[in-house]
């Protein structure tokens, strides 16, 4: 079973792996929504140079903090315009899932490299040296750590509240006047996330479903023969 190896309430070598992990979630999360948006007819992400895996054309300061702090976060908004969508209805939700889908993969691919070291340091065995003991216990917390973040981004951005990308999934299939009635508050409700967030009454549930996802991933990969 995957868990967390570090201990306490703060470890150094955890809090500096988290850095490239959360630059990786949420690059690609971006990433995902431009290129998405782009092939679905839609340039302007291109155009103001989001179409890129370069995390500073990305990050958002508080939301990479909410990252570093809590786990859950996001990054800056692609800009998107719907009227290049030849069918907007459809393909706003789809170009706004396909962040959360991407950072389930990376969840995926963090679970199977995870097992896979498993797999590997197993067959040579742990205790060859001092060194391959701290290389193993190293490389497993920082397949962790990419794993967590990038299921934990996945879930959180799936909540339909703005200016989260579930927002745009769930919210799309009201009546316009309603659908932006919501959206004129997002300012206030970002504010009323990140209590949340610090208060711990958003961040437990929310981590409740991502350890869900991890187990069934993990269930899944473990049907795979010496995994």
């Amino acid at each position: 079973m995957i868990k967390s190896i570090f201990q306490g309430n703060f470890d150094i070598i955890g809090f500096l792996m988290r850095i490239p992990c959360i630059l990786i979630a949420l690059s690609f999360h971006e990433f995902a929504h431009a290129y998405s948006a782009y092939k679905l007819g839609d340039t302007t992400a291109r155009s103001f140079g989001r179409l890129t895996l370069n995390p500073i054309k990305h990050l958002d300061l508080f939301g990479t903090l909410c990252m570093l702090l809590f786990g859950f976060g996001w990054a800056k908004p692609v800009p998107i315009n719907s009227r290049n969508f030849k069918n907007p209805r459809r393909d706003i939700p789809l170009t706004a899932l396909a962040g959360p889908v991407m950072n389930f993969l990376l969840c995926f691919i963090g679970v199977l490299i995870f097992r896979i070291s498993i797999a590997i340091y197993t067959a040579i065995g742990f205790n060859v040296s001092s060194f391959m003991l701290d290389f193993e216990t190293i490389s497993l917390n920082f397949w962790t750590i990419f794993l967590t973040l990038n299921v934990y981004l996945g879930v959180f951005n799936l909540l339909p509240v703005p200016p989260l990308d579930g927002s745009r999934i769930f919210l799309s299939f009201l009546p316009d006047k309603l659908y932006y009635g919501i959206m004129k508050y997002e300012r206030y409700i970002v504010l009323v996330i990140m209590l949340l967030l610090y208060l711990g009454w958003l961040s437990k549930p929310l981590a409740y479903v991502s350890s869900l996802i991890i187990q069934a991933f993990d269930f899944l990969i473990g049907l795979i023969p010496f995994l």
